[in-house]
């Protein structure tokens, strides 16, 4: 199921600020794994072969609506929504920007956060997939995204790989995201980049000063490496989990309404963690973006990519 529109005209959306058509050389739809819940071996054939899984309905929907209304409160509270307008539709006020909230422990600690992304449920999903016990990351990553924002392309394992390289991400979108609200895009065949593996996967942000995305033009992405991007249209209780080399992004948000979504990472309890992410107060990044920063174009060119 993709949740694609019904028009028959073409869907343009844009990337990166680049246009492209929906169902076209550059952008497709994603495939649904929903189909294959329950289990867990051909979750980890299909895991292998694509890089990532769509999975419809993976959190509660009730959950993560109670979660939404947590953070359109939040939103209308600290007036970043226009004044009148139903919280729940997001509708941003003018001036309003989105924000990254990983760091606020009053959304991300509170129970209806929690109830979301520790479910026993959503625990034994991931126990099933990786045979083993399971924790999660401490720190988890939670997003207002504005109205012409958007994600640059990226490996997550040069934000996250002190511990071990078997560490999935689960983005799960908080609100509606429709194509024009910024959904995930995912690269096709990223996962097998080996060149870029080697290179740009062996960095570290905090290490190595470099700034994280590896380009922000998806139609560059194509060229150097092939494949497609991939996306959807999702509804709450959607989900999509991926490894550390899976090259992801966002579309733009060409919407006025914000976009909220989470991502927070899962792995077996046996395994190395990568300690900024885990605590009562996780380090987080600590040197990423501080003092004197290389640029990715220099980095890049260092690598031969």
């Amino acid at each position: 199921m993709n949740r694609a529109t019904t028009n028959s005209e073409p869907k343009m959306v844009t990337m990166g600020k680049q246009t492209m058509e929906m169902g076209g050389p550059y952008l497709g739809w994603m495939k649904d794994s929903s189909d294959l819940m329950g289990n867990p071996a051909g979750l980890r054939e299909r895991m292998a072969e694509d890089g990532y899984l769509l999975l419809r309905g993976l959190h509660n929907p009730d959950t993560v609506l109670r979660v939404q209304n947590l953070m359109c409160s939040n939103l209308a509270e600290n007036d970043q929504l226009i004044p009148g307008s139903n919280p729940a539709d997001c509708r941003v006020r003018e001036g309003a920007h989105g924000a990254f909230l990983g760091g606020s422990k009053a959304l991300t600690r509170s129970n209806e956060f929690l109830s979301m992304v520790e479910s026993p449920e959503l625990m034994a999903f991931f126990a099933d997939y990786f045979e083993s016990s399971v924790i999660t990351y401490d720190y988890k990553w939670l997003r207002v995204v504005g109205p012409g924002e958007f994600t640059g392309a990226h490996y997550d394992v040069v934000y996250m790989g002190r511990g071990t390289r078997n560490l999935l991400t689960c983005w799960s979108p908080i609100t509606s995201v429709s194509l024009d609200r910024g959904p995930l895009a995912v690269l096709s065949g990223s996962n097998h980049l080996q060149q870029l593996r080697e290179n740009y996967g062996e960095m570290d942000v905090d290490r190595d000063h470099v700034t994280g995305s590896f380009s922000n033009d998806p139609l560059e992405m194509i060229r150097l490496f092939g494949g497609r991007w991939l996306t959807s249209e999702f509804e709450p209780g959607d989900a999509v989990i991926f490894g550390m080399y899976n090259m992801h992004g966002s579309l733009d948000n060409a919407s006025s309404q914000f976009r909220i979504s989470c991502d927070c990472r899962y792995q077996r309890a046996t395994e190395t963690v990568d300690e900024r992410w885990m605590g009562e107060n996780p380090p987080a990044h600590y040197a990423w973006m501080k003092g004197e920063t290389v640029t990715m174009e220099a980095a890049r060119k260092r690598w031969g990519v």
